[in-house]
């Protein structure tokens, strides 16, 4: 994957050019960084930097000049850029957590080196232990569970899954710094087509979390806390990502580094292995979702049981507990990527997850306001395609792969219903499996696992 820009470095850059109120050229930049940076390196730094809306660029060439934004105070007291909204740390933080904050945002040469502490895991007894307060977990079932009772496992997510697909697929790449625009990534995932320009690493980490997600919501009804699902999960988001392909799904061997911290995390093979099992235990001894959800959100990240990719797990491990029990799940919209960073820093070097819960708090909340709305506009799912999504998925799919047209789709639906449905059934999965090869078109096909030559071959000879 692209190496992530340090924070720190981001800073610097914007110390420099806040000083110049007319605007900096960028050999006043580069001289004004107490580091040496490389001319290209630099112009990518200050290229993130516009696209942030951290800095205004004016001027051409030679007589290019960066500024910062005007600046107004947010709901914080803190000065931001205008119209920088993505980037405004909106999430709002209980006293501990703005302490957090401060602690983790000092130099990192002024903060204490440390390492893996067993003893933060230890401490925690599913079901006695709570890192969320029974009130928010309370307040986050009623916000995350849909109307109308008991549903298969899955039902809301599969529910708004084209949706989903696209919105956690970006938002979690994007907390891991990649560039894709959501409108990228949505032609990525529908069409196959990787934008311009762009790092095909950063292409492959949303086709990975498109994979990944799929295995969550396909395989509702089998994943859960085990090293089966967990091992997958990596393998699935570190796909074609990692130096060595045979640490795809396995524990790690060797020791690892996170750069920005002064977090060292352990290097002993046998206690990660430990370590790895008594969180996976932990996890699923906890009942209530949301605090099993949250715990590991914190200790699979804390850990780094995996040479790289270890937050993506952790972020798509936290919707495990929210697809199962059919509540809405977590995709990270509109979550602040440094404020998401801060609660981690905040797990890794002090154990503490206060700043990090305010966030989780607050991404719940911000999905479950999304999603209600678009669960709402498409109405209630029906209850016939839930029970028989999988046979229907397989018709539509073997008729695409195999080119077939109309007459042999309807005699190929026709013989699955009569191998696999109820006699009173068979009409009607017959009339659905129709409907759905009638309905398909490019920007729905990831649900079959299609791949668009597939369904361009298959279109040219629908007739």
């Amino acid at each position: 994957m692209p190496k992530r820009i340090p924070d720190q470095e981001l800073d610097a850059i914007l110390a420099v050019v806040g000083a110049d109120p007319e605007g900096a050229r960028v050999s006043t930049i580069r001289q004004g960084l107490p580091y040496g940076l490389p001319p290209r390196m630099l112009q990518r730094r200050l290229a993130l930097l516009v696209e942030q809306k951290r800095l205004i660029a004016e001027g051409q060439r030679r007589g290019r000049r960066y500024r910062v934004p005007p600046a107004t105070p947010t709901v914080d007291g803190n000065l931001v850029a205008l119209g920088d909204e993505a980037r405004l740390e909106v999430v709002p933080l209980s006293p501990e957590a703005r302490a957090l904050k401060q602690a983790i945002r000092a130099p990192v040469r002024t903060r204490r080196p440390v390492g893996y502490q067993r003893a933060f895991l230890d401490a925690y007894r599913p079901n006695v232990t709570y890192y969320l307060p029974a009130e928010t977990r309370q307040r986050l079932l009623e916000i995350g569970r849909p109307p109308g009772g008991e549903r298969p496992a899955a039902t809301y997510a599969r529910t708004i899954y084209s949706r989903l697909l696209i919105d956690l697929s970006w938002n979690s790449s994007r907390l891991e710094g990649n560039t894709y625009s959501i409108l990228e990534t949505e032609r990525l995932l529908e069409l196959g087509e990787a934008a311009e320009s762009k790092d095909a690493l950063e292409a492959q980490m949303i086709l990975n979390h498109k994979a990944a997600i799929e295995l969550l919501v396909e395989q509702a009804d089998e994943i859960g806390f085990n090293r089966y699902t967990i091992l997958n999960l990596h393998a699935l988001l570190a796909d074609n990502l990692l130096g060595d392909p045979r640490a795809g799904g396995r524990l790690r061997r060797i020791p690892v580094g996170i750069d920005g911290t002064v977090y060292h995390p352990l290097e002993v093979p046998h206690i990660i292995e430990e370590c790895f099992d008594q969180i996976l235990d932990t996890a699923a001894a906890i009942t209530d979702p949301f605090e099993q959800a949250f715990f590991t959100l914190v200790h699979l990240a804390y850990l780094q049981g995996f040479e790289d990719v270890n937050k993506r797990v952790s972020r798509l491990a936290a919707n495990i507990p929210l697809i199962r029990g059919n509540l809405c799940p977590l995709s990270f919209v509109d979550v602040p990527e440094r404020a998401y960073i801060d609660g981690v820093l905040a797990i890794y070097e002090l154990n503490r997850v206060e700043l990090l819960r305010d966030v989780f708090i607050w991404a719940c909340e911000r999905s479950s306001a999304r999603y209600s709305a678009v669960r709402q506009s498409l109405g209630e799912p029906d209850p016939f395609r839930l029970r028989y999504r999988a046979p229907v998925a397989e018709v539509v799919a073997a008729v695409v792969r195999a080119a077939m047209d109309k007459r042999d789709a309807t005699a190929l639906a026709r013989q699955r219903a009569a191998e696999q449905v109820p006699a009173a059934d068979r009409a009607r999965f017959v009339e659905v499996a129709e409907t759905e090869l009638m309905s398909l078109h490019e920007g729905n096909i990831a649900r079959y696992r299609l791949r668009p030559a597939e369904y361009q071959a298959w279109r040219a000879g629908w007739r």
